[in-house]
């Protein structure tokens, strides 16, 4: 098989992605090295991976136990109401973000999924009664389009964007 064969350059990219997923902020030398590739051909590929938008950022993994946070996820179970281009744009526009923003809120994760849930948002904030106040401006900013909303506290994470937490050891405290 061609050493450049879209199989192959799949395979590389694979490898690739797999070391910065371990330490996006390793040294360029230690992704070569542990991928048996040149420095080139490693730089190569990752400029392709952003261009193209397989990677769309970097991101650090934070201990908000350490910086007087709290993570929560609302989940969301929408109306049969059809969403209309006024909400999409609404949504596009990140507009939930620039108000959480206002109070103190760190949207991390907002996902559109299949199941019992048609929504879920992963968020940090000071305490319950933050996390409560962004909660109900999710239900006014989509009002009627919104059937049912739980929310959860995030008592221990066990392991974020595929990084196992450090302090491991600490679980037994919760189990």
């Amino acid at each position: 098989m061609a050493k450049s064969s879209k199989k192959q350059i799949y395979e590389d990219e694979l490898k690739v992605i797999a070391e910065l997923q371990k330490n996006a902020k390793e040294n360029i030398d230690v992704i070569v090295k542990n991928c048996g590739f040149s420095r080139q051909k490693v730089w190569r590929i990752i400029k392709g991976l952003e261009e193209d938008k397989t990677i769309w950022g970097y991101a650090a993994i934070v201990n908000e136990e350490k910086q007087g946070l709290k993570s929560y996820m609302i989940l969301i179970k929408r109306t049969t109401l059809p969403i209309d281009e006024k909400l999409a744009d609404k949504i596009i526009t990140r507009q939930l973000e620039n108000l959480a923003s206002e109070i103190d809120i760190k949207i991390e994760h907002s996902m559109l999924t299949h199941g019992t849930f048609d929504w879920v948002i992963c968020f940090r904030a000071k305490d319950m009664i933050h996390a409560k106040k962004f909660s109900e401006i999710v239900n006014r900013t989509y009002w009627g389009y919104i059937g049912e909303v739980h929310m959860l506290e995030v008592l221990f994470p066990i392991r974020k964007q595929g990084i196992l937490n450090p302090d491991i050891q600490k679980l037994k405290e919760f189990l």
